[in-house]
């Protein structure tokens, strides 16, 4: 709000001076652009340069605020990303939670879209992450964990290679590897605008009517 405040304001005055000495299509052509200098002048910062105190002031320190709107704006739509995801979910659980989100973030977003952020290439990531470590979980050998890795791009990865003797700490990896991928295939649905997509709730922890319906 504070940022749409100063930001208007800025605009009215810079067209309210300089209607004063220039045509009034001008003036008001600047003061439609004038704002628009701050987000060109935050994109063009580096993250480390130290702003100075004169160049904030100048700004009405709205570079900073709009800095600050966009990690805020980062941050919540983690937070969103995240309260989807539960840690207790099995491995069999969360390949659920993702196809059940891939279908409907699928049915929002149109074809340009769905290729745009990947979200068929990051189902498959986290299916074939998953199948791995559902083998670690079911016990299987050595071999076999070696030639299910080698069946993906997605899982032929020097760093899963090198936990080959320790299956634990690869199950561990794998799985954190999918969460990751699913974070990012419902960030797609947050940027989209569809902040009403339901939690998913694992069929054996729904109550027992929902569960009657939902499996008639």
């Amino acid at each position: 709000m504070t940022i749409v405040l100063l930001t208007g304001t800025i605009s009215a005055a810079v067209a309210l001076v300089f209607g004063t000495l220039l045509d009034d299509m001008l003036a008001t052509a600047l003061g439609a652009v004038a704002p628009s200098g701050l987000w060109l002048s935050q994109v063009r910062s580096r993250e480390d340069e130290k702003r100075s105190l004169g160049r904030e002031a100048a700004t009405f320190w709205l570079v900073t605020l709009l800095a600050r709107l966009d990690q805020a704006m980062a941050e919540d739509q983690w937070i969103w990303c995240e309260r989807r995801i539960e840690d207790e979910w099995s491995i069999y659980e969360l390949s659920l939670a993702a196809h059940r989100y891939h279908d409907r973030i699928g049915e929002r977003l149109n074809p340009e879209e769905r290729r745009r952020e990947r979200i068929n290439v990051r189902l498959e990531a986290i299916d074939r992450k998953l199948d791995v470590a559902a083998l670690i979980e079911d016990g299987a050998p050595r071999a076999k964990v070696v030639t299910a890795l080698n069946g993906s791009r997605h899982t032929r990865l020097a760093r899963y290679e090198r936990y080959l003797n320790d299956l634990n700490r690869l199950h561990g990896n794998l799985r954190h590897d999918a969460e990751r991928e699913l974070l990012r295939l419902l960030a797609a649905a947050y940027r989209a605008g569809y902040r009403s997509l339901p939690r998913f709730t694992p069929p054996s922890r729904r109550p027992a009517a929902e569960s009657l319906r939902s499996h008639p």
